[in-house]
């Protein structure tokens, strides 16, 4: 009985430490910061990172000449089908999370361990925006032509995709407003490949600044203050 309760006692200090471990790596790992990349061509694309003080989205032009996002993104799918937008901020995370936990009040300890061990899918989040105003939780990005082709590709290699290549709506109730929409999406989230770690790996692709590595937003706007 002794050695049970020993081992019982051992695994939550392991836990313990790793959590304590985990936090000091993510708080500290952020200051590392990716430059942005040196390039010659002109920057004449607007895009944006986004927080809302837990989850960073990348946003871009809805039409550019580069794409048009609302044929993959259709607004008639969002529940009030406007077509007064100019912008469309685009997030990566844990299904669960975005359709279950619509505040932090609503989260649920399987919810957190689920998505915290790659135990659940994931899913695309998607906002219909007139226009973005620059804040503390809004930055602006200018972007190349070519930059924007790489972000693009890192965006879309994300969704998943039907037999006719298109993407695949998440048919809920769960949306958090007028403007928006789910999809569903490749890969899995967990503590170590976060909403706000595939937001920072899309600004290293599209070669502007980022940290080295981050689960959270302030290792992304740190660099942008």
């Amino acid at each position: 009985m002794k050695k049970f309760i020993l081992l019982i006692l051992k695994s939550i200090w392991v836990i313990i430490g790793f959590i304590v471990i985990y936090i000091i790596f993510g708080f500290l790992i952020p200051y590392i910061e990716v430059p942005a990349k040196v390039v010659q061509e002109p920057k004449n694309i607007t895009a944006y990172i986004l927080t809302n003080g837990v989850h960073t989205d990348l946003v871009v032009p809805i039409k550019s000449a580069e794409i048009d996002w609302s044929k993959e993104i259709p607004i008639e799918n969002t529940i009030s089908k406007s077509t007064n937008f100019n912008y469309l901020s685009i997030g990566w995370g844990d299904k669960g999370f975005y359709l279950d936990t619509p505040t932090w009040a609503d989260l649920k300890f399987s919810t957190a361990f689920k998505a915290a061990f790659w135990l659940n899918e994931s899913a695309m989040h998607c906002t219909f925006y007139e226009k973005m105003t620059e804040g503390k939780d809004c930055k602006k990005i200018m972007l190349t032509h070519n930059q924007y082709l790489a972000l693009i590709h890192f965006i879309q290699s994300k969704f998943d995709h039907d037999q006719n290549g298109k993407t695949i709506l998440i048919k809920t109730n769960a949306v958090y407003g007028k403007n928006d929409s789910f999809y569903d999406a490749k890969g899995s989230y967990s503590f170590l490949n976060t909403c706000n770690t595939w937001a920072n790996n899309g600004l290293i692709v599209a070669g502007q600044k980022a940290a080295f590595w981050t689960p959270s937003d302030f290792g992304i706007f740190q660099h942008y203050k």
